[in-house]
């Protein structure tokens, strides 16, 4: 049908690859690679961290690289880049905590695959693992992509396979190169935040502690900076954006109040890299080469009787802009939530900017009148004479979408 998401395989092995493209999006996942999304291109604009000496610009291993299931320590680890999942809480001090990567069957074996196409145009990819005797997980991911939208839907399963009780997080990691934008004061990755805090913790120091700033009470920032090092974020409301070179993505989870989280109790984590003289012992042999910014969601940790099973959505938006994020919403993101502003003579203007996942119309409910019209992953500024509207109405501002 006209507006339908195509869907191709090519390869197959480790040289596998499944790509959706909506013409807004192009997504290309690796089931021979841990079942990894390797490329996310918006608009043209790669978004996600790509292993050169790996991985060639066709996402294939370079001439003499081989690439499969391994083991061992840290300094072993393939780290080809992109979007992958993996349990929490990571550690080497007992069963209950993941040893990886590298892993051989959740992070860098073989996944099966399952495409679908629906009516509606939409298509859907789910990647599966094998079963994992060290965790007793098998873990899924279903990726969804519509026609014509600024973004995609990750949901992600792990299921008991083995015979006794575990107790799991689930943890989806977004690579993404770390190169900052021109503006210090602009970029990184903002999380938002609610209640009283500490927002933040601080969870591993490879060369250092990343630093981390407050935005607004309710956003904190992990600015772009030279340091090997991870935080938590214990407190997230439930949104992650990275604002870059290539633009803006932005991730909605859904979190759970009261529950149990890994890691000191992070909802959300941000962990840096930057290339170093000599590798890291204490983390294993790492030895960091790029620029690497990861911004990651988890799930809570929950009690898996055999047979039982865990989920985290995940849903993902682009946009062409490189300004601050103020707050992630279903339908796209504010980068100045709508507010009024004395205009000398001229009176007041009803001001924002908002970047849509899809198109549509902002709308001005008390007054039914059209602020702007949006493209998907277009940012949208405005100062208009809105009628009927004021200081106290200003932020009744809502996304309609535009139907088919």
């Amino acid at each position: 049908m006209s507006g339908s998401v195509e869907v191709r395989r090519e390869g197959s092995g480790t040289r596998e690859l499944i790509v959706l493209d909506n013409g807004v999006v192009r997504l290309v996942a690796a089931p021979g690679l841990g079942g990894r999304v390797l490329s996310v291109r918006h608009r043209g604009r790669e978004h996600l961290y790509r292993n050169s000496r790996l991985l060639d610009e066709d996402l294939l291993p370079v001439e003499g690289v081989v690439l499969g299931p391994v083991d061992g320590p840290m300094s072993a680890w393939n780290n080809v880049g992109g979007d992958k999942t993996w349990p929490a809480p990571q550690g080497w001090d007992g069963p209950d905590e993941w040893a990886g990567p590298p892993d051989p069957v959740l992070d860098s074996g073989h996944y099966t695959v399952e495409t679908d196409s629906a009516p509606d145009g939409s298509a859907t990819l789910t990647l599966t693992s094998g079963d994992d005797p060290r965790s007793g997980l098998r873990l899924r991911r279903r990726l969804t992509l519509e026609p014509g939208v600024a973004g995609y839907r990750l949901e992600l399963e792990a299921v008991n396979v083995s015979d006794t009780v575990r107790r799991w997080a689930l943890w989806n990691v977004t690579q993404i190169d770390g190169a900052p934008t021109t503006r210090e004061d602009t970029g990184g990755v903002f999380v938002g935040v609610r209640g009283d805090g500490p927002h933040v913790v601080a969870l591993v120091a490879g060369n250092g502690h990343p630093r981390v700033v407050e935005h607004t009470p309710r956003v904190m920032r992990v600015p772009s900076q030279e340091v090997v090092g991870k935080v938590g974020f214990p407190t997230a409301s439930g949104w992650l954006a990275h604002v870059g070179a290539s633009g803006t993505l932005t991730q909605r989870f859904d979190v759970n109040e009261g529950a149990d989280y890994p890691d000191a109790g992070s909802r959300a984590e941000v962990w840096l890299e930057a290339p170093v003289e000599r590798p890291l012992e204490h983390l294993g042999g790492l030895y960091p080469v790029d620029r690497v910014t990861e911004v990651e969601a988890l799930g809570p940790r929950t009690e898996l009787a055999p047979g039982a099973r865990t989920t985290l959505d995940v849903e993902f938006g682009f946009g062409t802009g490189a300004e601050p994020v103020a707050e992630v919403v279903p339908d796209g993101f504010w980068s100045e939530p709508p507010h009024w502003a004395a205009f000398d003579t001229r009176g007041g203007r009803l001001v924002g900017a908002f970047t849509a996942l899809r198109p549509g119309a902002l709308v001005h409910r008390s007054s039914g009148h059209v602020v702007a019209r949006t493209g998907p992953g277009e940012p949208t500024h405005w100062a208009a004479p809105i009628p009927g509207a004021d200081e106290h109405t200003a932020t009744d501002v809502v996304f309609t979408p535009l139907r088919p």
